[in-house]
């Protein structure tokens, strides 16, 4: 991991949610507080228990937060893409971080000190708006999410998971094929389930003819019936 590198950033790009509420001297303190770091694939961003002192925008690569469970087992808790935000929950909480974030593969995240945010947000009631709208928006996602994962039967949860990668990450060129090659164990931590479970049932559903694998690729064949499984759980 590179720390305290100071890189150019096209805020008005990769921030433009944030950049667009903001003055020209709001902007001036984000562009001169911000620290672009560098993070290898698998190589952890922050853990559970650190203090949370900056808020995190993902410029390019793929972000997973996950937490540890019983017998450390990990549950992949919400995969973060460019150009989102994260890693300032705990912060505005007041509390120490609850989860753990990683790079799925070679990530550039940009950090702003949340001493920094809380600043800009004392004086900016639209952007005050922003993060109380985007909160709201992954709770609202967090709380559909815990009920699919308990209720959904196994299928479910895996046809669940898969359609949630191609609306998040999309597909490339031929139309099909999820653009994240995930392992079969990161497959499993994102649906709740054992590893063993996810490839039993990823089998299944190249048989039924709903999907193809080719390695880590997954190319969707039957997207409606994909979604009918996610939906019947």
């Amino acid at each position: 991991m590179v720390k305290h590198q100071k890189e150019e950033v096209d805020f008005s790009a990769s921030l433009s949610e944030v950049w667009r509420v903001l003055n020209d001297k709001e902007r001036d303190i984000l562009r001169n507080n911000a620290i672009v770091q560098h993070f290898k694939r698998n190589e952890l961003i922050y853990c559970e228990g650190d203090e949370p002192k900056d808020m995190m925008c993902l410029l390019k690569g793929k972000v997973k937060i996950f937490k540890e469970g019983v017998g450390g087992r990990s549950q992949i808790i919400r995969m973060i893409k460019p150009v989102q935000y994260f890693g300032y929950r705990a912060n505005f909480a007041q509390e120490q971080y609850l989860t753990n974030a990683s790079a799925f593969e070679a990530s550039t995240v940009c950090l702003i000190p949340m001493t920094v945010v809380t600043s800009l947000i004392m004086a900016n009631a639209e952007l005050a708006m922003f993060f109380i709208r985007q909160l709201s928006v992954d709770l609202g996602i967090a709380d559909e999410r815990t009920v699919n994962l308990t209720q959904k039967h196994i299928r479910g949860r895996l046809a669940e998971s898969l359609l949630f990668l191609q609306d998040s990450y999309g597909l490339e060129e031929d139309g099909a094929t999820i653009s994240i090659y995930l392992s079969r164990e990161d497959l499993a931590n994102l649906s709740n389930m054992t590893t063993s479970n996810a490839i039993r049932t990823l089998s299944n559903f190249v048989t039924e003819r709903i999907i193809a694998l080719d390695g880590r690729k997954i190319k969707i064949i039957d997207e409606d019936r994909l979604r009918k499984i996610s939906k019947l759980g």
